[in-house]
């Protein structure tokens, strides 16, 4: 296989994980990730974690291929669940609904520590995401985007401090990208504001919903734009 190359989205979640941290990829499927961080030296080890065989299977294959299997702790788990407080820094979990991502953190006491650096890319629901984080004392540290060119993905570093902050709705939708003057998450603000226009139309047209909250919601994230964040 030689040297792994990831695709834009994974190389931005590879931009987020601290240098000589022991990573845990929960959801790993290729484990491409993990060979990449190992490859270029920016971990020395890591926790490749599934809940399916198959998907670790995989894992295997490919650090095996890439030279770097003797590195990674292979484990058969759903989410957090078999991993205990020590075993990792950074946590990578990439590739599921935010409404997911939200479910394996909350059940998991040990990751409310501030030595623990959560790294998350949301397909969905990524506001859901970050109000969980913003309740229950997290602090976002900053996000990045990234495109295939169909789609656009947010990747959000979190860390716990055990401060609990107001979660604005305008800022549970963009985060810390309205800070960010990149084209790829320009794009991503405009593509969120357009899909809660056409929410906000709907539940208009079907009289139901929080119309007031959308519409402010909707007003507040461009004027933001407009004032550049």
């Amino acid at each position: 296989m030689g040297k792994i190359k990831l695709d834009s989205r994974l190389s931005a979640v590879a931009d987020f994980v601290r240098e000589g941290k022991t990573v845990a990829d929960i959801g790993t499927d290729h484990a491409y990730l993990l060979a990449y961080l190992l490859q270029q030296g920016t971990i020395e080890n890591g926790i490749a974690a599934d809940l399916r065989k198959g998907p670790l299977e995989n894992a295997r294959k490919t650090l095996i291929e890439s030279d770097q299997l003797e590195k990674v702790n292979l484990i058969l788990s759903d989410g957090l669940d078999e991993l205990k407080k020590g075993d990792c820094e950074d946590i990578v979990i990439a590739g599921m609904g935010g409404i997911l991502i939200k479910e394996i953190l909350e059940r998991t006491p040990w990751v409310f520590d501030e030595n623990i650096h959560i790294i998350a890319q949301p397909m969905t629901h990524a506001e859901v995401l970050r109000r969980f984080f913003l309740e229950n004392g997290f602090k976002i540290l900053e996000e990045s985007s990234a495109t295939d060119g169909k789609r656009f993905y947010c990747i959000i570093s979190a860390q716990y401090d055990g401060i609990k902050r107001d979660a604005e709705e305008w800022y549970t939708y963009v985060g810390e990208l309205i800070k960010n003057r990149d084209n790829v998450s320009q794009t991503y603000i405009e593509k969120t504001i357009a899909t809660l226009e056409k929410k906000l139309v709907a539940m208009q047209n079907a009289g139901v919903g929080e119309v007031d909250t959308l519409t402010a919601t909707v007003a507040t994230l461009k004027q933001k734009v407009e004032n550049n964040g």
